[in-house]
């Protein structure tokens, strides 16, 4: 390729980030050219804006943007993407910042893109350390997205996928830019649209950085045995997002989606 994206939402990640980044840049840089790597720092309130600067310095792919006000994850990925799509890549990768890949699963997700006509692929996750909760939250959305989508979709979730530019832009015409789960409308819509999607496995491994349990659980040191009071408020407000947004008949998702194919 001429020209690789790397995207990637980050809030609170300074401890991971530095090892994270400079992983991912030892790893793609034999793929392309010329590669960006786009971090969004959604207005973190620890050191993640002066350790994204050092690190522009030192590793010259890192493209360091600051939100204009924090919004959360997932409008901050959907910015990302806007973002890596302004370098005019030939491919786009997405990643979260909390650094819960490895480096070296980025080239084969994009040698699967690659690989004949291909719109979208979607790193598929083994070895999950998360909480016994968030995993069955993903299996639910799963088999919610199956039913309605009529075919089931791995990971529904997952935040490490690659795409094709112009497959890309097609998602986000047709997702909101305030989307709290971005990535689930993503999966339905790719269906919706016919877009050709393949999946590689690729591995899961703890957080990176201080705060092992993620900045979902708050200041949290370990991670809680049962589902948080943000977690489950957040739950409750993508649920009624995801209806409203995507599932309904008449669904703004459904109806752009009929339209564009």
């Amino acid at each position: 390729m001429k020209h690789l994206a790397i995207v990637m939402p980050a809030y609170n990640e300074a401890d991971g980030l530095p090892g994270f980044l400079e992983e991912i840049a030892t790893n793609v840089r034999p793929l392309a050219d010329e590669v960006s790597i786009v971090v969004v720092n959604d207005r973190s309130t620890d050191d993640t804006a002066s350790v994204l600067g050092d690190l522009s310095a030192k590793i010259p792919e890192v493209v360091p943007i600051l939100a204009p006000r924090n919004r959360g994850h997932g409008p901050t990925a959907l910015e990302a993407y806007r973002e890596g799509l302004a370098q005019q890549p030939d491919a786009i990768v997405h990643v979260d910042g909390d650094g819960q890949f490895l480096g070296q699963d980025f080239p084969r997700l994009v040698a699967a893109l690659l690989e004949g006509n291909i719109d979208v692929v979607h790193g598929v996750r083994h070895g999950r350390t998360d909480p016994w909760f968030r995993q069955v939250l993903t299996s639910l959305v799963g088999l919610v997205v199956a039913l309605t989508a009529g075919r089931r979709v791995p990971d529904v979730n997952t935040p490490l996928r690659a795409y094709r530019p112009a497959a890309l832009r097609r998602l986000l015409e047709v997702v909101p830019e305030e989307a709290l789960v971005p990535h689930v409308h993503f999966s339905l819509a790719e269906k919706r649209l016919g877009l050709n999607v393949k999946y590689a496995r690729v591995h899961s491994i703890p957080r990176r950085g201080a705060t092992a349990s993620g900045t979902m659980w708050g200041e949290q040191t370990r991670q809680p045995l049962l589902p948080p009071k943000r977690l489950r408020r957040f739950v409750v407000a993508a649920a009624a997002e995801l209806w409203k947004v995507s599932l309904r008949p008449g669904a703004p998702v459904r109806v752009a989606a009929r339209a564009m194919r």
